[in-house]
């Protein structure tokens, strides 16, 4: 099972990043150990200061393929979830200086929390999640804002990997990222559905 991770897929993420908007999608992974699923918590990491969130929509493959054509790339996702992208984004930075790789600031083990799953129904095309830390909004997007829909990112990534049943894909958090402490509680919600929910310890 493979995390494939979508970067800078909206535009005002990007901005607030100070980062340039891609003409092509980024394309990220992460392993099976960054996984945290059903309600687990996570225990902060001691390596970084600054650990943030990235609220994400979550596609989930249903079918093995590769060369996947955008037309066809429907076929290959039935259910849908959010997912929490954390990333210690003061590691991150320090990566980024020296022009190093920062999967050390985005793959480590419980870096990728997800929820329930449901299914996808009428597509992925105008959906509509938020993000509360707390209580408190945080993030709020619609995947009709994405850079990349679901579809093309499907097509893009398959090109260079084979997709295989239960490969999960994080298709991009849109703007408000923030900073995390211990104790918080993120409860994430798509159409209105309560699917995600994770404390930091």
């Amino acid at each position: 099972m493979k995390i494939i991770c979508v970067g800078r897929n909206y535009a005002e993420h990007a901005k607030e990043l100070n980062n340039e908007v891609p003409t092509e999608p980024v394309i990220f992974l992460k392993p099976k150990t960054a996984l945290l699923v059903d309600g687990k918590p996570l225990y902060y990491p001691e390596y970084t200061n600054d650990l943030q969130y990235e609220c994400e929509l979550v596609v989930k493959i249903c079918k093995n393929g590769k060369y996947v054509q955008e037309r066809f790339a429907h076929n290959y996702y039935k259910e849908v979830s959010l997912g929490i992208d954390f990333t210690a984004r003061d590691l991150q930075q320090r990566q980024k200086e020296k022009g190093l790789p920062w999967e050390i600031a985005k793959a480590f083990d419980g870096s990728a929390a997800v929820g329930d799953f449901i299914t996808a129904g009428n597509g992925v095309s105008n959906l509509q999640f938020e993000l509360q830390v707390n209580g408190e909004v945080r993030q709020q997007g619609n995947t009709a804002d994405m850079l990349f829909s679901v579809d093309k990112i499907i097509a893009y990534v398959s090109r260079f990997f084979t997709l295989n049943i239960g490969d999960l894909i994080f298709t991009g958090t849109p703007q408000g990222v923030g900073s995390l402490s211990v104790t918080d509680e993120l409860t994430g919600y798509l159409e209105g559905e309560k699917l995600l929910n994770c404390t930091i310890k």
